[in-house]
This record gives C-alpha cells, structure tokens and sequence, in this order.
C-alpha cells in the first residue's frame, strides 16, 4: 500500500492491484516502479513508467514518447481514471470508497453551492453537436461502418481532431459527449455534464426501438463494433456497473443480456457485478473469449474474430450460461 492524495487528503492505496487489474504491454514490474508500453498511444516498447514507491512521487507518471503535453506526465488518479475509462471526478470518488474507510463523501458539503450550478447545466443542447456533422475514416479503419456511426450519432471535431461521442438519457436528452482523440487513446468527457455513471450508452436506441436483447460493453467504440455485426452493444463507460445503471437497464425493454467485458481482470470483475445486480431481472449470458486473442470487441472486431458472429446471432459465437 502508498500513501496518494485525493482531494488534498492522504490516501493508502493498493497501487500495484489497481494496475494489474489492466492489460499492459511488454510490462515489467520491479520493487519501486512498473516499466511498460504507454496505455495512451499504440506502442510497442516500454517507454511509460509509473513510479510505485513511497514519497511526494508516489503514483507519478511519465510516458517519454507522448503525442501530446498533457499527457507527458501526471498523477496517479489522472493515470486510473483513463485506464477506468471515467472522469477524474468519478476516479477520486471510487478511490475514497475503495480506500478511505472515514469517507462518507463528506467532503461534497464544502462544494454544495458549485454543485448546485452545475446541476442547472447537467443536460446539453443539441446545437453543442451541430458543428461535429462531420465523418472521419478513424472509425471506419476500426472497421466500424458508416451506418452504425450514424446509429450512434457520432461526429468529428475537426479542430482538435477528436472522434465526437454523444451519450444519451433514457429519453433521448444529450447528458454528455465524450471526445477521443484520433491519433492514440487519450480522450476527455465535456464538463459539468450528467456524469457517465448515471447513464448508459445507447440506452435511448434501445428505448426508441423497443430492443429486446443487447450486448453490454466497457466502452463505447465495443458497443459499435457488436453492432456492427449485428448485435445491439450498450456501454457502461468503464469498469464499474453502478446501481443506477442496473436500474436503468431492468427499466428498459431489454430482456436478454449478453456482458462482453473486456478481456482482463478489471473485465472479469465488471462481469461479476453485472451478474449479481441483474440476475432475476433479465435473462444474463456472458461472452467466453477462450480462444480469441483481442482484449477487447473492437480488437476482435478488427482481427475479425467477430466476425464468426453471423447478422442478428450471436448463438455461433460460445457463451457461458449463467445460472438462473
């Protein structure tokens, strides 16, 4: 355990299980620091360090090849919150729950009046997305057709050449947009926006088309790509299914629920809590990836490993049945 900051409190963190609960590449770990390929670019070779020992570096990071200056270096919330694929907000709070066992989100009273403000603009217009009707071949190169992106409502900022993801209420109201960055991973959600983990991606299309049988993803570019194939994909935005998620979903027509986590650890605990939040709500199905070698659907989608997944079935692809 290494004594971090969240929100200006000392914090004991397990540093190493949090980021082995995610896949690295050529990692090598040693008593005081995790050497490995950068998680925020496509590379090969270990040019990213995280620095695991005790002191006012603990949890730093460094990646030497970065693309960009904001992600040259930074903290350890900073770094997780990217690997969980949520806001730093969403990130803190996970590691106070997780950690600081006198947090009882006590320190929200001393922000009650900023929060109030942000409440009154949590939802968006959809002007905010009238300057993104644009298309770029990113996605297409993730084998992700035009069609699917125009189910999803996805757009292109050309400014700062970032993929425009909008996320939807149940109702179809624009609650927030997540924008990723064309070249590598890195990728920011707008501000002061309903927070992911009140939504669920794609939930509205499964309202507005009444879908029956959905795959339940980490992210949203998996969601696509089982569509892309033929299976409607609804996303959580990162590895932790929260109550009000689980609610949403046992609100909706979906009947028949098909979890499609990544293929890691963080993945494995994602399915497990899925399981035990719906089962007797829906009929649960979970993807066995043994034998396909891509850690997540978009990977297998572009090695066409989805592909065995016929249009409209999923029945080709191996499920592990869950118990009733």
């Amino acid at each position: 355990m290494t004594i971090i900051r969240v929100r200006s409190r000392p914090v004991d963190v397990d540093l190493v299980a949090e980021l082995e609960a995610f896949e690295w590449t050529r990692p090598r770990w040693t008593s005081d620091k995790l050497l490995a390929a950068s998680p925020f670019r496509y590379d090969r070779t270990p040019s990213f360090f995280v620095n695991l020992s005790e002191g006012d570096y603990a949890g730093t990071w460094s990646d030497s090849g970065y693309y960009d200056e904001e992600w040259k270096s930074g903290g350890f919330v900073k770094l997780l919150s990217f690997l969980r694929n949520e806001t730093f907000e969403e990130t803190e709070d996970y590691l106070l729950e997780s950690y600081a066992a006198d947090w009882s989100g006590g320190e929200i009273t001393l922000k009650l009046p900023k929060l109030e403000i942000a409440k009154e603009r949590r939802y968006l217009s959809e002007d905010l997305l009238s300057e993104y009707r644009y298309r770029h071949p990113y996605l297409e190169k993730r084998a992700i057709p035009d069609k699917i992106q125009r189910l999803y409502n996805v757009g292109y900022d050309r400014n700062r050449q970032a993929v425009v993801i909008p996320w939807y209420d149940a109702r179809g109201r624009l609650a927030n947009v997540k924008y990723r960055l064309i070249r590598g991973k890195t990728f920011w959600y707008e501000k002061g926006a309903v927070p992911i983990r009140e939504l669920v991606y794609g939930l509205n299309v499964v309202h507005s088309r009444s879908i029956r049988s959905a795959v339940l993803c980490e992210a949203e570019i998996d969601a696509m790509s089982w569509a892309s194939v033929g299976k409607f994909g609804i996303a959580v935005g990162g590895v932790n299914f929260t109550d009000v998620q689980a609610d949403m979903i046992k609100r909706s027509p979906i009947e028949h629920l098909i979890i499609a986590a990544d293929n890691d650890k963080a993945g494995a605990k994602l399915v497990e809590q899925v399981e035990r939040k719906m089962r007797g709500y829906v009929e649960l199905e979970s993807v066995d990836w043994r034998g396909i070698q891509a850690k997540d659907a978009n990977e297998a989608l572009v090695t066409e490993n989805l592909q065995v997944i016929r249009t409209n079935s999923v029945e080709s692809l191996r499920f592990d049945k869950m118990r009733p």
